[in-house]
C-alpha cells in the first residue's frame, strides 16, 4: 500500500442522548448520536406511537374517501 494515502483511524467513544456508549475507529474525533440500538424501537420491542396533531386520522380520513371513489372489482 502506498503511504500517506488512507486517513488516519482514531479510537473514539460514540456518544447516545440515551447514555449508551459505544467504542470504535473512526476519522472523525467525536460522534454524538440520537437514537442507538439499545433505545431504538425496533430493537428494544418497545415501539413509541407519536400521533402529532392527528396526522393519523387525518390520513385514515383521507385514505377513506380515495376506497369510496374507486370501483368495486368484481372477485
Amino acid at each position: 500500500m502506498k503511504e500517506g494515502l488512507h486517513p488516519e483511524l482514531h479510537p473514539i467513544k460514540i456518544t447516545c442522548a440515551c447514555g449508551n456508549v459505544i467504542e470504535t475507529l473512526s476519522t472523525v474525533k467525536n460522534i454524538s448520536i440520537a437514537i442507538c440500538s439499545n433505545c431504538h424501537p425496533f430493537y428494544t420491542g418497545k415501539q413509541k406511537l407519536i400521533d402529532t396533531a392527528g396526522r393519523v386520522e387525518r390520513f385514515k380520513k383521507r385514505y377513506a374517501k380515495i376506497q369510496e371513489k374507486a370501483p368495486k372489482k368484481k372477485g
